[in-house]
């Protein structure tokens, strides 16, 4: 095996100012980008700190104990957020998704979340307010979470062995606890509830098979991620993603599936539901999803921004530089003004890496300068 070489990247460095174009830019509901892709998902990260150590996104030999994470004072206040946030729903947004690190390390996000599930759509409909969690300290909060106005969560668990979980997460942390984070958010009804693996091979592919077994039937979502090349910490290597094919057929062998239509539009997760012995989808036995970014690109109707918790937005989970709204909104500008630069934004951007990669070249699709998953979110 070759040796692996993780750079020390600060993924904060290369960022562009977001300007205030010269002629407003009226929020419709309707912007696009360059490639006609509508605005329709906000993924908003708002802590860059995590309790986790999972090699594929907060490796411990970057992430250490002396690693700089952002002072409190750099972070977009929750009024800031929920300013910021206006806007993008004025441009379309209908679901946002808050993220990390680990989210629930924010204090007091209830209260973000109570101002997030005020705001309204441009059809006059609530939004879907979303999070994703690695679970741990969801037993405590799922109750609050849910009283506050969160309607779902997504939970992050890449194995249902307890040596491989504490393993993957690096910080000894069980997997019966997490499980009961998921007991305890479906209890509060904040579902349907999605379970995220990531499929690392050599590493925990033979805890596919034990997952889909345990969730099954369980009203619960389970979804399989191919191990991406997401910022330059991680140490991706192609010969350890396993392909979401590779995936459907083996549990196929076993509980067979019949492939599903998408829920919605730029939905990332292809799905596959358990078949009766007919061959239909028997609905109790519930689904799988699989998201494929590195063998199945999907960046043709991808509608998702991303704002880091400084305030710097992202078009892809694969970029390398962000847009800095914060002086923007600490310095003055009006909601018009902030409201046309990101729309001036977003329609610049053209963004598809996933369909790229295989054609760009060593320097570019190795991801040297990229934005890490754990300062922007999946």
């Amino acid at each position: 095996m070759s040796e692996r070489v993780i750079p020390l990247v600060d993924h904060r460095m290369s960022t562009l100012s977001a300007a205030v174009p010269s002629k407003a830019i009226p929020a419709t509901g309707l912007l696009g980008d360059t490639l006609g892709r509508p605005l329709r998902d906000l993924r908003i990260s708002v802590t860059d700190r995590c309790n986790f150590r999972c090699s594929y996104c907060m490796p411990k030999e970057v992430f250490d104990k002396d690693y700089p994470y952002l002072p409190h004072s750099a972070l977009l206040s929750f009024e800031e957020i929920t300013r910021v946030a206006r806007q993008f729903v004025a441009h379309g947004v209908q679901k946002i998704r808050l993220t990390g690190g680990e989210p629930l390390l924010r204090k007091n996000l209830e209260i973000l979340i109570a101002q997030l599930a005020a705001l309204r759509t441009v059809e006059g409909l609530p939004l879907d307010i979303t999070l994703t969690t690695n679970g741990s300290l969801l037993e405590r909060k799922a109750q609050a979470l849910k009283d506050a106005g969160l309607q779902r969560v997504t939970v992050s668990l890449d194995g249902l062995d307890d040596t491989v979980f504490r393993a993957m997460n690096d910080v000894d942390f069980p997997v019966a606890d997490v499980l009961r984070g998921i007991e305890a958010a479906q209890a509060a009804g904040l579902g349907p509830i999605k379970v995220n693996m990531v499929v690392k091979r050599g590493t925990n592919e033979h805890e596919i098979l034990p997952m889909a077994r345990h969730f099954k039937g369980t009203g619960i979502v389970l979804r399989f991620i191919e191990f991406m090349d997401v910022g330059a910490t991680n140490g991706w290597r192609m010969d350890e993603v396993m392909p979401s094919a590779e995936v459907v057929q083996m549990i196929h062998r076993e509980l067979p599936l019949v492939q599903l239509e998408p829920s919605a539009p730029g939905e990332t997760a292809e799905r596959w539901g358990y078949a009766d012995a007919n061959g239909q989808h028997d609905v109790r036995a519930g689904e799988i999803g699989v998201i494929s970014s590195v063998t199945q690109a999907f960046c043709s109707d991808c509608n998702r921004a991303r704002l880091s918790t400084e305030g710097k937005l992202y078009l892809c989970l694969f970029a390398n530089q962000g847009h800095d709204l914060k002086p923007l909104v600490r310095g003055g500008a009006s909601d018009e003004q902030l409201s046309s630069a990101i729309a001036a934004i977003w329609q610049g951007r053209s963004d598809r890496y996933s369909e790229l990669r295989a054609s760009l070249p060593p320097d570019e699709s190795g991801g040297g300068r990229r934005v890490e998953m754990s300062y922007i979110g999946g």
